[in-house]
């Protein structure tokens, strides 16, 4: 059975995500709800959903770099990233626009093809300038309001995946990543076309 969903995004949406070849993430309030927990020593502590990692697992598989990219100091976006293969983990970021910025001239990718996903002001001068910006729907009105798209999801809650299957099926990766995880040994699941 093809996928079925890209037809629900505007034309404008998906002509967008069939350009990108970096998507790039912040961390708090993007991959994760925004709320920051310490424990009674100080360590902060971070939940992520894993079907938000399956997503930037999913990129990778399909030839699409991913990064992290985050403002805050943070060891646990560090191991978070590396769990999820990436080499792309810049933590600490002052300038987001200027490491995106570097990140892609080193891939060799321009800003049109580069997709940003981010939730608040230290994400918008930089969302401003890629092909495609994105946020989670609970995100800042003020970015909210700047962004070509917003999921229908909240952040930490599947608005990365809901990204990330969009660049998936605009990019014709979605019904390949289908058939292989619905395959038996060679044959077909029942009810699989």
């Amino acid at each position: 059975m093809p996928y079925s969903h890209l037809n629900d995004y505007p034309a404008d949406i998906r002509e967008r995500a069939a350009r990108i070849r970096l998507a790039c993430f912040d961390v708090d309030g993007t991959l994760t709800d925004g709320r920051l927990f310490f424990d009674s020593e100080g360590r902060e502590l971070k939940a992520f959903h894993v079907h938000d990692g399956q997503g930037l697992v999913l990129l990778r598989k399909a030839g699409i770099a991913v990064a992290l990219v985050t403002a805050r100091a943070s060891t646990i976006a560090q191991r978070r990233g590396a769990e999820l293969g990436l080499s792309e983990v810049h933590t600490a970021v002052a300038d987001k626009l200027a490491c995106v910025h570097d990140i892609a001239a080193r891939l060799g990718i321009g800003l049109d093809e580069v997709a940003f996903m981010g939730d608040d002001l230290p994400d918008l001068r930089v969302m401003l300038q890629v092909g495609l910006a994105v946020a989670p729907i609970d995100a800042h009105r003020w970015v909210g309001e700047r962004v070509h798209w917003r999921t229908g999801a909240r952040a930490g809650h599947g608005a990365a995946r809901e990204f990330c299957d969009l660049l998936l099926a605009a990019q014709g990766h979605a019904e390949a990543l289908l058939a292989d995880v619905t395959r038996v040994e060679g044959t077909r699941v029942e009810g699989t076309a």
